[in-house]
């Protein structure tokens, strides 16, 4: 069963969170510890992010300033394979438009397929830190749209060898993204909503939200996504407040609004445990709300933290 067949079949609402590979130089234990903790609440799905190129400025012996690109976190395809064999649980890898070229996307969908996991969540990706606008590659793809119709594409059994005979079609499900308060670069939330069902028209199966903090925006969203004429399940992405910086990063991160009442009560905490704490609390609230509207699933960004969502989702499931 695919990852949309499940949030479409569910007489209950699902558990699901997100992971971010560790950063280069470090081992997968650290994901193992994340991860364990959770694995009681028997997660529908894990997703695992997918991360673009950055560039680093590195001061030489001589005094020169030397520009390089690297990829800090590498090795998404990796770590999914680790953590389906591990845990023995579906496992939904990111995959980004951002540092490739169509060519480079098909061959990471191929190892994919060679690994069976055809359940994938696809993204632009945000622009390299520092740049203001997002710059596909060469060749590459200029929104996620162009993504899905590539997958889709090879799920026909059309790879770009055009020359290719018989070729074995894949069989790839997709998820995509939606943003609840307007994408940062949509000029108004109505064509936002037409991006989403462009990529819905396309052939994704589902969408999953960005983080927000007032359901209220969520449930907007539901309703003008049907509206629309999207009909494919909407799960919302929930992330709690870990720390007092979040609740200035946020907003100028995600473009999005904190409420009143939760700004007041980060505004009584000193340190950032307290913070935590009123994230824990703030988040259970919230997840409980959601699933009295019968929501298919909850999915958690965890950020590599997991002792949080744990409390959560006790409370909740």
């Amino acid at each position: 069963m695919t990852v949309a067949e499940s949030f479409r079949n569910t007489k209950k609402t699902l558990f699901s969170f997100e992971l971010l590979p560790p950063l280069k130089g470090r081992g997968i234990e650290d994901v193992y510890k994340a991860i364990d903790p959770l694995m009681e609440f028997d997660p529908a799905h894990i997703n695992v992010t997918f991360h673009h190129k950055e560039t680093v400025y590195q001061t030489q012996a001589d005094g020169t300033i030397v520009k390089r690109t690297v990829r800090k976190r590498p090795g998404t395809v990796a770590l999914a394979a680790a953590i389906k064999s591990r845990y023995h649980v579906t496992v939904v890898p990111h995959l980004i438009c951002g540092g490739f070229s169509r060519e480079d996307i098909e061959d990471i969908l191929i190892d994919f397929n060679f690994l069976e996991m055809n359940d994938l969540f696809l993204l632009r990706g945000d622009p390299p830190r520092g740049q203001r606008l997002f710059i596909p590659e060469k060749d590459g793809h200029a929104h996620t749209l162009g993504l899905v119709q590539q997958i889709m594409d090879m799920n026909k059994g059309k790879y770009l060898d055009s020359s290719l005979e018989n070729a074995t079609p894949t069989l790839f499900s997709v998820g995509v993204a939606g943003y609840p308060e307007k994408h940062l670069e949509a000029p108004n939330m109505d064509v936002d909503i037409q991006f989403a069902k462009a990529k819905v028209d396309a052939g994704a199966e589902y969408i999953v939200t960005q983080l927000f903090y007032d359901n209220q925006y969520y449930f907007s969203f539901v309703e003008k996504c049907r509206a629309a004429g999207i009909s494919c399940p909407i799960i919302p992405g929930i992330k709690p407040i870990t720390m007092l910086s979040d609740i200035k990063l946020l907003p100028q991160i995600f473009n999005i609004d904190i409420p009143v009442s939760l700004v007041k009560e980060l505004d009584k905490c000193t340190t950032n445990q307290e913070a935590k704490q009123v994230g824990i609390e703030w988040t259970i609230a919230q997840s409980k709300e959601l699933m009295v509207y019968g929501v298919p699933a909850l999915h958690y960004y965890t950020i590599g933290i997991s002792d949080n969502i744990c409390q959560i989702a006790k409370a909740v499931f």
